[in-house]
């Protein structure tokens, strides 16, 4: 079944580090994603931009409001997700553990199904 993990991080913390450190951030996450690739477990997987350069969108009364990043409300932004198959929760949650990013970040595990479920 169909899981997502969200990588949960604080807000400036990508821009603290120092090239070496966000390379080095990055080649565990890449390797990371690989693995899970040539096991069949990964769907997809994407990092993101940092929130500033995010919008977000709501309809209110049929208008349209748009609101540009940074959320100020947030202290925390969603950096990446994976999309991953697991057996069940304990699997993905196993998995999950296993993320680099996990130690400089919260991974967020979320079953997928339907929105009404």
């Amino acid at each position: 079944m169909p899981f997502v993990m969200l990588i949960v991080e604080p807000r400036g913390q990508r821009a603290a580090r120092n090239a070496d450190e966000a390379q080095q951030a990055y080649d565990e996450m890449v390797a990371y994603g690989a693995d899970l690739q040539s096991r069949g477990l990964l769907r997809a997987a994407e990092s993101l931009r940092p929130d500033q350069h995010g919008v977000r969108v709501a309809t209110a009364d049929g208008r349209t409001q748009l609101r540009d990043g940074p959320f100020a409300e947030a202290k925390e932004m969603i950096g990446g997700f994976f999309l991953i198959d697991a057996a069940d929760m304990d699997e993905a949650v196993a998995i999950a553990a296993r993320c680099p990013a996990a130690r400089w970040a919260t991974v967020e595990v979320r079953e997928c199904a339907p929105c009404n479920a």
